[in-house]
């Protein structure tokens, strides 16, 4: 395997663990925003990103200030 299709496939997996860690988690942004993580999604520009039930848009994960453990 080349170091470029191992590299893909540890940020699938990466990927992978952060869905499994994170959707249907109560979570508190830095905004005062909360809710459950309802999806996420990988952008080129903010890096991973989450969508919470109830409110329009996505966030980045780097402004979740809580998150149900």
């Amino acid at each position: 395997m080349t170091a470029v299709k191992r590299r893909a496939v540890a940020i699938l997996h990466a990927f992978e663990e952060a869905d499994a860690q994170l959707v249907g988690k109560a979570v508190v942004m830095t905004d005062g925003t909360a809710g459950t993580v309802e999806a996420i999604w990988l952008d080129d520009l903010h890096g991973l990103l989450i969508s919470i039930e109830g409110h329009p848009g996505k966030w980045p994960v780097s402004t979740v200030k809580f998150a149900q453990s």
